[in-house]
């Protein structure tokens, strides 16, 4: 029961954040910061206007991606 909970909030969270500005961390200590356009069952994840953060805090810029469910360890909206 937990983990179903758990999975309706993921999708109501993401549900209620397209169209903005959201920060996903991945495996691999990956941080992408864009605009969430879509997302799947699967947690796959089109970001518009993305971009990568890199640790010494800098950008590169990758335009309009998708990052597979898998990879996806972390997906928080920003504020703005």
């Amino acid at each position: 029961m937990g983990w179903y909970m758990s999975v309706e909030t993921t999708y109501r969270m993401l549900e209620e954040n397209v169209g903005r500005i959201v920060l996903i961390k991945m495996k691999g200590d990956i941080a992408i910061r864009g605009k969430l356009s879509s997302y799947d069952q699967h947690l796959n994840i089109v970001l518009e206007e993305a971009e990568e953060i890199k640790a010494d805090g800098s950008s590169r810029k990758l335009g309009t991606i998708v990052i597979r469910g898998d990879t996806v360890v972390l997906v928080s909206p920003i504020q703005g």
